[in-house]
């Protein structure tokens, strides 16, 4: 399996609370807690994210 090439969110704050999401790698999209790069990651259907990131606006 490739890397995940993570990036930040721009919605995270600036005290820290840092939600990274990585879109490199096709059909999966994986997200994950940037204080915690060992830790447990999300990797989720494309159509998830969207449905989920379109229930946030």
């Amino acid at each position: 399996m490739r890397e995940f090439d993570f990036v930040k969110s721009s919605y995270s704050s600036t005290s820290g609370q840092c939600v990274e999401v990585a879109r490199n790698v096709p059909d999966v999209v994986a997200v994950r807690d940037s204080k915690t790069l060992d830790g447990p990651m999300l990797r989720l259907a494309p159509r998830t994210w969207t449905d989920f990131t379109a229930s946030l606006r």
